[in-house]
């Protein structure tokens, strides 16, 4: 059992990992922006998506931020042991460089809040490309990335 995440300092540690919950069921372990675009639903405020964010996305505008591949990363999965309190967490890699910020677990893996499930768990993150995809092409604040020291 860990200790309350309020008022005090936790590290967890882990790997970028999908996940197998059931018979049928795979989560890969990485979202992009195509599966955003088709979640799209303009009647629920959930799933509505700006307008400038789906003109970026039609004309590809990513900047430096896309994958190899052209696709736009938005979210990651990891083994990570996390709690309520976490949220907004910063994900470093092993070179200890920032490549996302936890927000959220996987349904499966709230019973961890109990005991630690590394078979189930999951920290859902944003990847850190997003973020800066987003305060550069629909945030407009190109000043905020020229203050930064990103790495490729």
């Amino acid at each position: 059992m860990y200790p309350d995440a309020n008022l005090t300092l936790r590290l967890s540690y882990g790997n970028i990992k999908g996940l197998q919950p059931a018979d049928g069921i795979e989560y890969r372990y990485y979202t992009s922006l195509d599966g955003v675009m088709e979640k799209e639903n303009p009647d629920n405020w959930e799933f509505v998506v700006p307008a400038q964010l789906k003109s970026a996305y039609e004309r590809s505008d990513f900047g430096p931020y896309a994958r190899t591949d052209g696709k736009m990363p938005v979210c990651f999965i990891a083994n990570t042991h996390t709690t309520g309190g976490n949220s907004g967490s910063p994900i470093l890699n092993a070179k200890g460089e920032l490549v996302g910020t936890g927000f959220d677990r996987n349904w499966e893996g709230i019973s961890g809040d109990i005991q630690y499930q590394p078979d189930f768990q999951r920290t859902i993150c944003v990847d850190i490309r997003y973020t800066l995809f987003v305060i550069d092409k629909i945030a407009g604040a190109r000043y905020l990335i020229k203050e930064m020291d990103i790495v490729p």
